[in-house]
């Protein structure tokens, strides 16, 4: 599993000129599941999503969480983040989890998320989504639970 996470001042999502979800000081965090993620790979992701000290302290440090600020997330599947490049122009997608173990493991991050306390909101699965996002810094995190980088 993958995610791109971006500290953002605000982002918001839309479908079909619709605002689908919305929030302001917090995480845009798009999510990509890959062939044989399971819920280890969930659970790696999301503690380091709601853990990761990427907003500033007093001191201008980086030293507070998501949660320390009373952040949102703005989670937003994207199945290619499991896009392989190394061969060729043209992106190959077969790492990429069929679509229904996909929305399962995104949804359970959702879940987990809503858990924490944190709000979260959401694109629509499977949807040509326009995703607007002020990246605050900017600060720009990839993570792997494969640990590939």
């Amino acid at each position: 599993m993958r995610a791109v996470v971006q500290r953002v001042s605000s982002s918001k999502v839309t479908v079909d000129g619709e605002t689908y979800g919305k929030i302001d000081l917090g995480l845009n965090v798009l999510i990509g599941v890959e062939s044989g993620d399971t819920e280890k790979d969930l659970d790696y992701i999301f503690d380091k999503v709601v853990n990761l000290r990427i907003f500033e302290d007093e001191n201008e440090k980086l030293n507070l969480s998501v949660k320390d600020v009373d952040g949102e997330i703005l989670a937003i599947s994207q199945f290619t983040l499991a896009a392989d490049c190394r061969k060729g122009r043209r992106p190959s997608f077969s790492n990429a989890a069929r679509p229904e173990a996909a929305n399962v493991l995104y949804e359970k991050f959702v879940d987990k998320v809503k858990e924490e306390g944190i709000k979260v909101e959401t694109g629509k699965f499977q949807s040509h989504m326009v995703v607007d996002i002020v990246n605050d810094g900017p600060v720009t995190i990839l993570l792997d639970s494969k640990k590939v980088f």
